[in-house]
């Protein structure tokens, strides 16, 4: 929900005698400012509580209500018509087992229909008691969007005294997508205090706040993207393909009338490089990658999941564009539904409609090591812009692959691979690196460099997955094989 929109549906939900309004937000300070400029658009008394200051904004009447809950509910049935008040009382949900408490607030949510008063609860995370689910309208507050970020810098930069080049702002502003207004004040403040003014040094600045504010969330991880699809040995139809919707992401491609691109699955047995290609996606376009533990958003409260859910796709939303990536999807939503009560499959649905519904760009990129546990729903068409198989390297492509780990490791040093090649089918693309390191090790252990006898003695010395669990990986060609994904590989495998 854009501000704008988020702004008009406070105000209806006012202007219509909406009685109690939870908006579920962290950011006291920001809701403060919205419910002041709300009131005075509304022409309504703006009156806050909290449990150690008590009533303020009321003549009168400040202090009423420390340390008092029940007293300050009583003053707002008690007011009189004359006065249309909105009260903003925080960290109210602590309050709400109370019986009493609870009974209070089921009787204003019928009183104050036919006044024109409202109740607004301001808290974060909380999960109301069931008699008051009904009687309580939810309104999330978004984390700020690029024009409200664009003028929070701007009035900082010009209380400092150096107004931002309009480049620099704009960098600033989409650096600062996806933290609340609060961090961008803190990031701010540090940059005050060392250089006196911001600027694009700040930059980096803003990216270590990302990190701990993701890393805050418990679900979502800030992972490191350095390298770009070049680090991938093979896979030439899949990077094809991304070079395609990288350029989707541009203004270009909007006049054109192409929409968002929504997303790829990425499906094959370990050690294919399903994880590697995930971290190049964000290196080659540029963009944040968000690592989603699918895994930590069951928790163990009821409703805590959901709320969990909410609150990760707001936050990578916020941060767009940026790649998201689910890793082992299958492990995550492939159980049985039942044994949880139906919490996976909730979960899921929100996570399947977001897809399907996004207009932000968030690209989306789950792996799964296999298909059998994947709920049907995932695999329909329309929910990922394409699915692909990730098959066993072709022989040009485990020359490749050796390329790139030898050249990594040992720059500069050239061996005849035709061997090893041959020797390495059905190696996966981890299996290869395994190999190379294996046969620096033994090149190491005899203290002179690394020959050809040496990875070809590693390779023989490895059992690769592909025949300790063939009956998987033939299943899985066998699914890919019937139309349902695409081979990530240009090259076909003529190795027996």
């Amino acid at each position: 929900m854009s501000s704008v929109t988020w702004t008009a549906q406070l105000d209806l939900l006012i202007r219509s005698r909406t009685p109690l309004i939870w908006i579920r937000s962290s950011e006291e300070s920001r809701v403060e400012t919205l419910m002041l400029q709300a009131t005075k658009r509304l022409q309504r008394r703006l009156a806050q509580w909290d449990f150690i200051e008590g009533l303020t904004g009321v003549l009168n009447a400040d202090g009423l209500g420390a340390r008092q809950p029940m007293a300050v509910l009583q003053w707002l049935q008690q007011l009189e018509e004359s006065s249309p008040t909105v009260l903003l009382v925080k960290d109210f949900h602590r309050f709400c087992d109370d019986p009493g408490i609870a009974r209070m607030l089921r009787n204003l949510s019928t009183h104050l229909r036919s006044t024109p008063h409202t109740l607004v609860l301001c808290s974060g995370s909380w999960s109301p008691p069931a008699d008051l689910e009904e009687a309580i309208t939810l309104l999330d507050l978004p984390l700020p969007e690029a024009e409200d970020l664009r003028q929070l810098l701007n009035s900082i930069a010009a209380g400092s005294g150096a107004p931002l080049e309009p480049s620099v702002l704009e960098e600033l502003t989409q650096a600062c997508s996806g933290l609340s207004e609060l961090r961008v004040r803190q990031v701010a403040a540090r940059a005050l205090a060392r250089r006196g003014c911001l600027g694009a040094d700040d930059l980096i600045e803003v990216l270590d706040e990302k990190r701990q504010t993701i890393a805050r969330s418990e679900v979502l991880e800030f992972c490191d993207s350095e390298n770009g699809t070049e680090a991938i040995g093979g896979l030439d139809a899949l990077k094809a393909w991304l070079e395609q919707r990288h350029r989707a992401f541009s203004e270009d491609a909007r006049r054109f009338g192409l929409p968002l691109p929504r997303g790829v699955l990425l499906v094959g047995p370990q050690g294919t490089g399903k994880s590697l290609t995930a971290k190049a996606i964000a290196g080659s376009w540029s963009m944040p990658l968000l690592r989603l533990d699918v895994g930590r958003l069951f928790a163990g409260l009821v409703g805590a999941s959901e709320a969990r859910t909410r609150e990760t796709i707001q936050r990578a939303e916020a941060m767009a564009p940026c790649v998201l990536w689910i890793d082992e999807i299958d492990k995550g939503f492939g159980g049985d539904g039942r044994s949880d009560g139906g919490t996976s499959q909730r979960v899921l649905a929100s996570v399947l409609t977001w897809m399907a519904e996004k207009s932000s760009p968030v690209f989306v990129v789950a792996t799964a090591n296999g298909i059998e546990r994947l709920p049907p729903e995932l695999l329909r068409k329309g929910r990922f812009d394409e699915i692909f198989l990730l098959d066993l390297p072709s022989g040009e492509e485990r020359r490749s692959i050796l390329d790139l780990h030898l050249g990594r490791r040992r720059p500069g040093l050239s061996l005849p691979l035709d061997t090893v090649v041959s020797r390495s089918d059905g190696f996966s693309g981890a299996e290869l690196e395994q190999t190379v390191i294996e046969a620096m090790h033994l090149a190491f252990a005899e203290r002179r460099e690394l020959m050809e006898t040496d990875l070809i003695r590693a390779a023989s010395q490895l059992i690769p997955l592909s025949r300790t669990a063939s009956e998987q990986l033939n299943m899985l060609k066998q699914w890919a094989s019937e139309g349902r994904a695409r081979p990530a590989s240009i090259a076909t495998r003529n190795e027996p």
